[in-house]
């Protein structure tokens, strides 16, 4: 049958079974929006009130479903504006893909109204990108789109369509969702070689990162954990993957992570890497991480192998096949010794309180006690981050959503909306700082028009809280342009976009608010009155390890 470009889109769409779509009209891409009109409810599609939050969104629906998100946005401005949100995915592997519209073929190059390079401008930031100048090629474009996506390493991919090309007529033939083949196995000597490292350890360690929920590998991670008796520590990105209260999992390594963690990992012989990268913030000083080790590495993606850290052994594949190949070939191990030997490393975390303000660890545990295992928690970038890992007991994958590579201002709004409308049965909670929510506060509006029943506490320091931190500790208390002194009224503001609003001056305040706030059928802000002066704690340095770990200020 013959279609025009525009209904190509759409209806290559259907065929990867996408129904939700994130994003925003203009000039260049309205072929497509009106042929959207005229699909009535075969999608829905979400106007949010910047670009960057339809990106953001995307995101946040993909990590939230495990499906390809997908935005829309015109040109120029309208696809630059989409920049950051697909750096972010890019940063964090996650599966999006953005549809964009750009001048007719004919004035390409020529600084046409609203035209800009945008593959150009996107190639550092995406797994690859497209720019469809024949409509021949548009149908399968879009779907090799999806398919890079989604295979390997997951990441967005940016398809940029001529606005004549939208309008253009050719033949479409339907075919089948794309089936992407992931299953990756490692070589068997590979394999051999691991499975000895690991029945020699003494002190084994497993380090789960963000790989280890986007490869769904699930429970198996569970019971290679318990097969080999070896506890399990996890970067911010990987919380979740192994349920928080298993007797097995330490929690949260790194930077701001629990002192058990981060001691297990420098005493540790054999360190068993699950999809993650060896980050700055879990790494910092890459010369004294795990120096005791052993350092078996396993991921999907051979450039991250010895990128980072040096390690021993590898495992190229994905994790769901890896896991559960090496779990048959392990017999029963105990390591009650090493076990009993961290037990005493632990250290609880305990935030101080200060004066009558509302404590954050007061706040996330009391929204932890009264929500179901499978809400998510979606986080901006902050100090309230590091609270929500720290605090929040996560017990199930894909419950944590949070710019952890890039660490994105501003995400969190944008996330929510996509994780809420993609969850539709489960509980959507977002914490977000004043200074990040300063930078997107317009979502509300897209929050409000479709009733997104969000829950955002707003953790209102009155500054930029961790950049402040950072100053206090290695800038002698210069606080440079961190006391923005902004006198905004959160609860007014949300009242304005018509989102309910309300406050928590204190913490005999904090259950009565939140069981109010989770009677409301829609999006509620509770603005959180935090101290300036509250710190995440503990603290290994830039370039530290854990024997320069701070735990008081």
């Amino acid at each position: 049958m013959k279609l025009n470009g525009s209904q190509i889109v759409l209806e290559v769409l259907k065929e990867q079974g996408v129904d939700t779509i994130f994003g925003y009209p203009g000039g260049t891409i309205l072929n497509i929006f009106d042929e959207l009109y005229k699909y009535g409810d075969t999608f829905n599609h979400i106007l949010t009130a910047h670009e960057q939050g339809a990106s953001h969104a995307a995101d946040g629906y993909a990590r939230a479903t495990g499906k390809v998100g997908v935005c829309f946005a015109t040109s120029g401005p309208g696809s630059t504006n989409l920049v950051t949100g697909i750096a972010t995915a890019y940063m964090d592997s996650i599966p999006v893909v953005a549809i964009t519209c750009n001048y007719a073929t004919e004035g390409l190059g020529r600084d046409s109204f609203q035209e800009v390079d945008i593959t150009g401008i996107t190639m550092p930031i995406t797994k690859h990108n497209f720019m469809v100048k024949d409509v021949n090629e548009l149908a399968d474009t879009i779907r090799r789109a999806f398919e890079i996506a989604q295979s390997g390493r997951k990441g967005p991919v940016l398809v940029d369509i001529p606005k004549d090309i939208t309008a253009a007529m050719c033949e479409y033939e339907p075919q089948p969702k794309v089936e992407v083949n992931n299953h990756k196995t490692p070589k068997e000597k590979c394999l051999k070689r691991a499975v000895d490292l690991i029945s020699q350890a003494k002190k084994p360690l497993i380090y789960v990162g963000g790989g280890a929920i986007l490869s769904e590998v699930g429970e198996d991670l569970i019971t290679f954990a318990e097969k080999i008796d070896a506890p399990v520590v996890s970067s911010l990105m990987g919380l979740g993957a192994v349920p928080n209260g298993h007797p097995l999992h330490l929690g949260l390594i790194g930077m701001h992570g629990h002192f058990e963690c981060n001691k297990a990992a420098h005493d540790c012989d054999v360190l068993i890497t699950c999809g993650a990268r060896f980050s700055d913030r879990v790494a910092g000083n890459r010369a004294k991480f795990a120096p005791n080790a052993e350092i078996l590495h396993i991921d999907i993606d051979s450039a991250e192998m010895d990128k980072n850290i040096v390690s021993n052994y590898h495992l190229r594949g994905n994790l769901a096949d890896v896991i559960p190949m090496l779990t048959r070939e392990l017999e029963q191990l105990d390591h009650s010794e090493w076990k009993a030997e961290i037990e005493g490393f632990k250290r609880p975390f305990v935030q101080l309180q200060i004066e009558d303000y509302v404590n954050p660890q007061a706040v996330i545990e009391a929204i932890d006690n009264k929500t179901p295992d499978d809400t998510v928690v979606v986080t901006d970038v902050g100090q309230h981050q590091l609270w929500a890992a720290q605090f929040y007991k996560y017990k199930l994958p894909r419950t944590l959503l949070t710019s952890g590579g890039l660490g994105t201002m501003g995400y969190s709004m944008g996330a929510a909306m996509g994780a809420a409308v993609g969850c539709p049965d489960k509980r959507v909670v977002m914490f977000v700082g004043d200074g990040g929510f300063h930078m997107n506060l317009t979502e509300l509006a897209t929050m409000a028009s479709y009733n997104i029943p969000v829950i955002m506490f707003v953790m209102n320091n009155t500054v930029l809280g961790m950049v402040r931190q950072w100053q206090k500790i290695f800038y002698g208390n210069r606080f440079s342009d961190t006391d923005p002194h902004r006198a905004t009224d959160f609860v007014k503001v949300a009242e304005a976009f018509g989102v309910k609003g309300m406050r928590i001056n204190t913490n005999d305040e904090i259950d009565a608010v939140i069981d109010e706030a989770l009677k409301v059928n829609g999006p509620v802000l509770i603005e959180c009155r935090i101290s300036p002066d509250s710190n995440v704690l503990p603290m290994i340095p830039p370039g530290g390890s854990v024997k320069d770990i701070k735990e008081e200020m």
